[in-house]
């Protein structure tokens, strides 16, 4: 699958995992918005539908900003995409370890790719980072879950199943 990032230049270098998935050549960078082509999945915490196995991409598009300033960003994007959020998912990386929907971008690519069936492709971004492999063992179950959803609705109730009454808070109703 193809994977964009929209860099915002808004974090640490050196602590970038969209700067080192690009360094590896596993993404593209792109510093407009307008470079996101049509049809392109565009993984938005904001979204108000999930990604789910049925939104299959040919591209996937991350947008890297700083979680403070992540609503700006996202609200000025307005493009032709399929903005989806992804499903509650616990997060491996140094920063967020153990918070719930506070992923990294690399951890978002992979947990995208996951539930649209290409482990392998996510397996080789996590790679590139000592803790990548823990997210996938944090979120294994979830992630097999997900992945197998039929549904939007079973999508929803997997998140209830796991997170209880916070699944109630982070619900996206469906199209």
């Amino acid at each position: 699958m193809r994977l964009l990032v929209y860099h915002a230049g808004q974090c640490a270098p050196k602590k970038c995992t969209a700067l080192k998935l690009s360094r590896f050549s596993l993404v593209k960078l792109v510093r407009s918005m307008r470079a996101i082509p049509r049809g392109a999945v565009v993984l938005n915490p904001f979204a108000p539908r999930l990604l789910s196995p049925q939104d299959g991409a040919g591209t996937l598009v991350a947008l890297d900003c700083s979680w403070e300033s992540a609503r700006e960003v996202f609200s000025r994007y307005r493009g032709r995409a399929r903005h989806r959020s992804l499903p509650l998912l616990v997060a491996a990386n140094p920063v967020n370890y153990g918070k719930i929907a506070r992923l990294s971008t690399v951890e978002a690519l992979a947990a995208a790719l996951c539930i649209l069936g290409e482990e392998e492709q996510a397996r080789a971004l996590l790679s590139k980072f000592s803790w990548g492999h823990s997210f996938l063992e944090l979120n294994r179950s979830l992630l097999e879950e997900y992945a197998g959803a039929s549904s939007v609705e079973a999508l929803l109730e997997v998140q209830r199943e796991y997170f209880g009454e916070l699944a109630e808070l982070h619900a996206k109703p469906a199209e």
